[in-house]
């Protein structure tokens, strides 16, 4: 492999919502140079790749910015950071007007006031958002793209961040690039469980596939501070096509009935993780299926759900076109999806202030992969990455630029070295990462047990993750796509064992479904207000338990 090295100020580890923000903030307050490095291309990478038809975190007339702070922290039962939420809330409406006056098309009715959808959010023709983000990033003269590496790594020193390892997929190039500061914006961790669409469909999810946990797994390595992995996100979709349900249950009002046609979500309540819950406890107990009650909407609704669902999720649209089964008619089906560690729906992820920095000196964290404010959907995870940005160019002030040792990238050469070196493996990536899902789907409260698990079965899982990651050093790759997917899979696995201690830490039931330990099915106030944080030392996860403030 060929050797490139680079030196910037500022390194940012994915070109998603956060990253793009962070860059363009950064870029129009400094003259210092960015450098945005991007596994896929920034136009259509990551959580918004496919467009959004409606912005679900902003605030609307006669709501502050204490109030959606105040819904965030009851929706998460109090576990949830208030510092973070506020400094997040009280940019939500001033980058959703940045994004207006850059071409993002918001709906406005005939006072020429936004649509809004709910208590929280405002409806947009967001097909092009992210071209639309990525093009404000690629405008900066002091941004510059790589488009098609692969991070795999920080480099740290001391406790202090000095830069990256990288892979180009297309050129095949060893990228050293040593920063001053860096920032992680790389989402979240689908795929850890086995999906509800297994084979040749398992991309058909609720989270982008292709967000493997990358930073998550970077900052575990490296002993940074985690928070709330136990939080885990099910999201409840249509059936089969995993299409939102939120669009819905807000824009029509459609409730929860069972195949009784009873309602039942306010039998078990509204909050996020209580709909999923009442979704699986009806089905259990022999009223299943669920639906979402559409049938009688006007055909003015039904029109305006089948655009709205090509905005975000089309293949909702083509079924029912295909089907005949139009909303107005039939009522959908829905069904809870597999676990997913997101920061920017639940709580997981790195432990930082309210600059955004983590426990990691130079290090910061953005959107889905910082933890402790739940429910910033778009426009929290673009506050995150201005707050961060912000943050980043007053560190830099007073920071010398990281210096990679050369034992340090000699490690990182051998390890690639090693996976392509590799010959006569029993095993494909692919093939382990089947294994891998069926073991947390089985053992770690996937979909086969109803999201429920007890601390023998985590026990179990534990065991087999560790015995999973040995095998994943034996693999072979062919190339350098190949090579992505081995540390694709190798960070999944890193994310498998900080969830399980978490969940095996969290000794109390409250996010029904989220964490359903079956050892511990009651309330318990004190064993409840902590934040289970965890750090990775001499190969083992660490728990830290952190009182929540007020509690």
């Amino acid at each position: 492999m060929k050797t490139e090295r680079i030196k910037t100020d500022i390194l940012i580890i994915g070109g998603g919502t956060a990253g793009c923000y962070a860059a363009v903030t950064a870029a129009e307050n400094s003259d210092k140079q960015i450098l945005i490095c991007e596994k896929a291309h920034v136009r259509r990478s990551g959580c918004l790749a496919a467009g959004v038809n409606a912005l679900n975190a902003y605030i609307t007339e006669g709501r502050t910015p204490r109030d959606y702070a105040d819904y965030c922290m009851n929706d998460a039962a109090g576990i949830a950071r208030e510092d973070l939420l506020l400094t997040m809330s009280e940019r939500l409406n001033a980058v959703t007007e940045r994004l207006e006056k850059e071409g993002l098309v918001i709906l406005k009715d005939e006072h020429g006031k936004y649509v809004t959808r709910g208590n929280r959010n405002i409806k947009i023709n967001g097909e092009n958002i992210k071209p639309l983000l990525a093009g404000m990033a690629e405008r900066q003269p002091n941004v510059s793209i790589l488009n098609r590496v692969n991070i795999i790594d920080i480099d740290v020193a001391d406790d202090r961040v000095n830069g990256a390892f990288g892979i180009g997929i297309e050129n095949g190039t060893f990228y050293v690039i040593e920063a001053s500061a860096v920032l992680i914006a790389t989402g979240g961790a689908a795929g850890l469980y086995k999906p509800n669409d297994p084979g040749f469909s398992r991309h058909k999810m609720w989270y982008c596939p292709f967000n493997t946990g990358a930073g998550y797994a970077m900052g575990i390595r490296h002993g940074a501070e985690m928070t709330t992995f136990e939080m885990r996100f099910i999201a409840l979709r249509c059936k089969d096509t995993i299409a939102p349900t939120g669009t819905l249950a807000q824009g029509v009002g459609a409730k929860q009935i069972n195949s009784l046609g009873e309602v039942y979500e306010q039998k078990y309540g509204l909050t996020t993780s209580e709909r999923v819950y009442g979704t699986v406890a009806e089905n259990a107990a022999g009223r299943g299926p669920c639906f979402l009650q559409t049938k009688g909407i006007t055909k003015e609704q039904e029109q305006s759900l089948l655009k709205a669902y090509l905005n975000m999720a089309p293949s909702q649209t083509l079924h029912w076109t295909e089907s005949g089964e139009l909303p107005s008619e039939y009522n959908v089906e829905i069904e809870g999806t597999e676990p997913y560690i997101v920061g920017g729906h639940t709580a997981s992820g790195f432990w930082v202030d309210t600059d955004r920095a983590t426990t990691i000196k130079g290090l910061y964290a953005a959107g889905d992969v910082s933890g402790g404010a739940p429910q910033k959907y778009v426009t929290g995870a673009l506050a995150e990455g201005e707050i961060a940005a912000l943050a980043m160019l007053n560190y830099l002030g007073n920071a010398v630029r990281g210096s990679i040792s050369e034992e340090s990238i000699s490690a990182h050469e051998k390890e690639i070295s090693v996976s392509l070196g590799n010959s006569g493996s029993p095993y494909t990536a692919e093939q382990l990462e089947e294994a891998m899902q069926t073991v947390m789907d089985s053992y770690a409260g996937g979909i086969k047990t109803n999201y429920r698990f007890s601390e023998k079965s985590l026990g179990i899982a534990d065991r087999r993750i560790v015995q999973l990651q040995a095998l994943s050093d034996r693999l072979h790759a062919d190339d350098m796509q190949e090579l992505m997917h081995i540390y694709e899979l190798r960070e999944r696995l890193t994310v498998c064992r900080t969830v399980i201690a978490h969940l095996k830490a969290r000794h109390e039931t409250r996010w029904h479904c989220f964490a359903e330990n079956t050892d511990y099915p009651e309330r318990d106030d004190e064993r409840w207000n902590v934040f289970v944080n965890s750090r990775f030392v001499n190969g083992e996860t660490e728990i830290i338990l952190r009182r929540v403030s007020g509690s």
